[in-house]
């Protein structure tokens, strides 16, 4: 699974993929600490826009708000590890989102 539940909500391990032909989940993949969600996004990775670009694709498709989300580690670096913050049990939702939106 590329999600890990926490107190406060998930980990979730994206590999992200900047100037794809669309915003779109491409998959899973191992990665060296386990396994990764790669997501492709449209925009260069130039000052925040791939990363602001994945933020927005991973609200809009857990239907939760971009606040919940936050990237506590690879912001510069394809391999990413974002916190997400809620209260609900979205199991279902993350395990489609790996399976359903390829």
């Amino acid at each position: 699974m590329f999600f890990v539940p926490t107190e406060s909500g998930y980990l979730l391990r994206i590999r992200l993929m900047p100037n794809s032909s669309a915003n779109k989940v491409l998959g899973l993949m191992e990665g060296v600490d386990g396994v990764y969600l790669k997501i492709g996004v449209t925009v260069v990775p130039e000052k925040g826009k791939a990363n602001k670009a994945l933020i927005e694709f991973l609200a809009k498709a857990l239907g939760l708000p971009k606040s919940a989300f936050e990237i506590v580690s690879g912001a510069t670096d394809r391999f990413k590890k974002i916190s997400l913050r809620t209260s609900e049990n979205i199991d279902d939702k993350l395990n489609c989102l790996g399976e359903c939106h390829r």
